[in-house]
């Protein structure tokens, strides 16, 4: 982990003297959030919101994102948290379901889901999503210090 950490803050330090710009894939969503400045959620190879880092985890609005961003550990056992599980199976890439690849595990999943395919479109300044319901859910995010 200390090395990691180095090699974050090696990557961190380019970035700022050499004005680099990285792509950097993960899972890792501490290590995620240390290292960008905006965040793209993929699933099963779509884009499903993309954002400012802070603003991602403080609101995300794919129920996708929310998931992921609940399953993330809490360092504190005193705290409860919220984790949104998932039911169901991942969809298969090589045959999708129809309309929103999410749908089948979605747990707000409406019949428009199903059928029509959501467009990435800017809900916020920034803040894109693919999602019929992205701006009448409130979906929780994670605490800024909790993914510190």
């Amino acid at each position: 982990v200390s090395v990691q950490a180095q090699v974050l803050n090696l990557m961190l330090d380019l970035q700022s003297e050499l004005g680099l710009t990285y792509l950097f894939v993960a899972h890792d969503l501490s290590v995620v959030k240390h290292i960008s400045n905006r965040v793209a959620v993929m699933y099963v190879g779509k884009l499903v919101e993309m954002a400012p880092t802070d603003t991602l985890f403080a609101t995300p609005k794919h129920p996708y994102t929310a998931a992921l961003l609940s399953s993330a550990p809490e360092p504190d056992p005193r705290v409860r948290s919220n984790r949104m599980v998932l039911e169901g199976e991942v969809a298969n890439p090589a045959n999708p379901p129809s309309g929103c690849y999410f749908h089948p595990r979605c747990p707000y999943a409406i019949d428009l889901c199903r059928t029509t395919t959501p467009q990435l479109s800017e809900v916020v300044p920034e803040h894109f999503v693919s999602c019929h319901r992205a701006e009448e859910l409130q979906l929780e995010g994670v605490m800024a210090e909790a993914m510190s």
